[in-house]
């Protein structure tokens, strides 16, 4: 006959694990249903936020620049120096072969020592009318040993300024490999925050950005101010002929610009070589601390790192290349930092 057993029971401690484990899932439950979405951010935030991101990202673009200016000279350096250690070895080779010449000819002429030949001589007299040649040729050697020392010596130090410029070279693409991606990083964020927003948000700020931007086409009061010089008026024309060119970090024309990158265009169509960056720009001539010194043509250098610079158009304008998602443009020139002009 079959038993009859009750079943058995949880244990207390199994029922109080289990009740405590779904209370707390009915809590996670409510807590998540009623939790408030985040908080999307308003056009006017995101238009702070990219500005924010684009000035950092202007700010490592000028030392990107001055990265990249340094590595091309430093290859034009080594360049150099490694040409004239190949000029260098030729000559040392040449040293060293005439040396051998001279060396085989006094063999051939006896390379022993001069007082047994005279002993041996047969003709005292003529041997010593020889020793006199013999003489002129060891002094040939001496001075030839010296001319070989002293391009070994010359051979070695330039070596060891190749080597150390390499070093430099090494780190110096180091820091531009960073500088980029620092830059690139800064435009990655900006864009991000711009891809969240709406389509009626992008379609106003880009009629905001086409508000700030004037086209060569538009009329600008650029007032009568005279220009620094022939050559800055020169390089004032040249910029105003890429009026609507983009901006482009890393770029120097002609068919796109950084703010450097234009400035330092605009004088090599003048005739005049300036450094790359703005911050060595603002070092190219002489400094003007007031907007009213000011002329057409002058540099003008923005924000206390100088990381930004344009050319004084006149009437309180300024021709430059703002940054990325703008183009060449006349903006006022109080509408960033003024710290000084600069007359090349």
């Amino acid at each position: 006959m079959a038993s009859h057993r009750r079943p058995k029971q949880p244990s207390r401690t199994r029922v109080t694990v289990l009740t405590t484990a779904a209370a707390a899932a009915v809590a996670l439950s409510a807590q998540a249903a009623n939790a408030a979405p985040s908080e999307k951010l308003s056009k006017d935030e995101v238009k702070a936020k990219v500005d924010t991101l684009y000035e950092q990202a202007e700010q490592a673009t000028e030392k990107y620049n001055g990265a990249k200016e340094k590595q091309e000279k430093l290859q034009k350096e080594i360049s150099t120096i490694q040409d004239n250690v190949a000029r260098g070895q030729e000559d040392l080779n040449k040293l060293r072969d005439g040396l051998g010449t001279m060396a085989s000819a006094q063999y051939r002429s006896g390379g022993i020592d001069p007082s047994v030949q005279l002993f041996l001589s047969s003709d005292p007299d003529d041997y010593l009318d020889k020793a006199s040649t013999l003489d002129q040729l060891s002094s040939q050697q001496v001075e030839g040993l010296k001319k070989i020392q002293d391009k070994q010596r010359e051979l070695a130090q330039q070596r060891t300024e190749a080597t150390d410029k390499l070093k430099d070279l090494a780190a110096t693409r180091t820091e531009l490999g960073k500088k980029k991606k620092e830059v690139q990083g800064k435009l990655g964020e900006a864009q991000r925050l711009l891809n969240s927003l709406t389509a009626k948000e992008k379609a106003a700020l880009a009629a905001e950005q086409a508000r700030a931007t004037r086209s060569s086409a538009e009329r600008v009061n650029l007032g009568t101010s005279t220009p620094a010089s022939g050559r800055a008026a020169a390089a004032f024309a040249a910029a105003q002929s890429k009026l609507g060119t983009p901006y482009v970090y890393g770029a120097t024309g002609p068919s796109s610009f950084d703010c450097s990158g234009l400035t330092s265009w605009a004088y090599a169509q003048a005739g005049v070589g300036l450094p790359r960056t703005s911050q060595a720009q603002a070092n190219a001539g002489q400094r003007l601390y007031s907007q009213s010194q000011l002329q057409v043509g002058d540099l003008v250098i923005f924000y206390g790192d100088q990381h930004h610079v344009g050319l004084y158009a006149g009437n309180g304008q300024v021709l430059h290349a703002p940054r990325t998602g703008t183009v060449v443009r006349y903006e006022s020139i109080n509408n960033m930092p003024f710290q000084f002009g600069v007359r090349v």
